[in-house]
């Protein structure tokens, strides 16, 4: 680990700033953040933040300060220095850094050119808007570890039963009486209680055809990430059939977990009957319960072979069995008036509640984002 020294040395000029700025960091605490980063990777934006946050700030009200000099320090966002902080990319041919792009990396005559570390989080950003089929192999690598960090909250929902609470509009009369005689018939504090919550089921039924080749391997890492978040989460892929893969998606690894769907999958890359499909996850498992008051989330780009009736009618069942059905169709893109062009799509869209794209990392955080408010 060649590198380490100069990494070091940038970690206390980082706490030398945040000495200045107000936070209280001993000498300690700068080893324990040199020692926290020594398994990670330095060139890793949230890396280098959270190392430095748990080692680094012992108050909250240090955290304020701390992003403040965080975004100066290592994004060069009003940094009174004249000569932004440079951070040596890793040299190695193997290694493939989750925030270095390709062009950014310094070839044989570019030597002296180191990379800023707020430039290659900007081209992050960049990467996250554009679409999986026009990335290059180098960004694809990049992209799946970004989708790895990915943590998705499943969508909840209240349940009729109640529990204890400090405030609300229900006042627990029970509660309130019993402390009342515990003080002799006296005024004692009101009591509360408030609906409880629970997960509900979260179904993911990817496309994984030729047609959605470009995409199959995201929208796999995006189940995985759902799947580690919840044991309420259900992950089905179809081509000309429908395979349940939630038990291959229980690895905490992602290209194992990954490697294991495939070996599931006997028709990856093939044709696409997507009414069939969706007709024997209704028939064997909708029909039992799996998706009762849950959200059923399709990605697909609606091109089916099969019949249209066999579709319609399938997501008509699905629509009553289910709480919302979601819609992934990669060929929207960022296109707010986008209109279904494909039969499968057509006769499908009468019963999405609501539709997205899912070609790009961005809309899948969107999806993760709004999953949790699904009303």
């Amino acid at each position: 680990m060649t590198e380490r020294p100069l990494f070091a040395g940038l970690f206390v000029s980082f706490a030398r700033e945040l000495r200045a700025a107000g936070v209280t960091v001993g000498t300690g605490d700068v080893l324990a953040y040199c020692s926290a980063m020594q398994p990670l990777d330095p060139s890793d934006l949230a890396d280098l933040y959270w190392a430095g946050r748990v080692t680094l700030v012992s108050r909250r009200e240090d955290i304020g300060p701390y992003d403040e000099v965080f975004r100066r320090f290592f994004l060069d966002e009003g940094s009174p220095q004249a000569s932004p902080l440079l951070l040596r990319a890793r040299a190695a041919a193997d290694a493939q850094p989750p925030l270095v792009m390709p062009g950014t990396e310094p070839g044989p005559e570019q030597d002296a050119e180191q990379p800023v570390l707020g430039w290659m989080a900007s081209d992050v950003e960049a990467l996250k808007h554009r679409s999986f089929a026009a990335c290059t192999p180098e960004e694809l690598a990049a992209l799946r570890r970004i989708l790895a960090r990915i943590r998705l909250t499943p969508p909840r929902r209240r349940t009729r039963r109640t529990a204890p609470a400090r405030s609300g509009r229900a006042p627990d009369v029970r509660a309130t009486i019993r402390a009342s005689m515990r003080m002799h018939g006296e005024p004692a504090e009101l009591f509360f209680r408030r609906r409880r919550t629970r997960l509900r089921p979260l179904v993911l039924i990817l496309d994984v055809s030729g047609s959605m080749a470009d995409y199959s391997r995201h929208l796999l890492q995006f189940a995985h990430s759902a799947r580690r978040a919840s044991d309420r989460v259900e992950v089905f892929c179809f081509g000309t059939r429908l395979t349940r893969i939630t038990r291959a998606l229980a690895h905490k690894q992602p290209d194992a977990a990954l490697e294991q769907a495939a070996q599931a999958v006997v028709d990856w890359d093939g044709g696409t009957r997507i009414g069939q499909s969706l007709d024997a996850f209704v028939k064997r498992w909708a029909r039992g319960g799996l998706c009762r008051g849950g959200v059923v989330v399709i990605c697909s780009d609606g091109l089916d072979r099969g019949d249209p009736e066999v579709l319609a009618a399938a997501m008509e069942r699905l629509s009553r069995l289910c709480y919302r059905i979601v819609w992934l169709n990669p060929h929207k893109g960022d296109d707010a008036g986008f209109r279904p062009s494909t039969v499968g799509m057509i006769v499908a869209a009468p019963h999405i509640d609501l539709l997205l794209s899912g070609h790009d990392l961005a809309s899948l955080e969107q999806l993760a984002e709004m999953l949790p408010s699904v009303n």
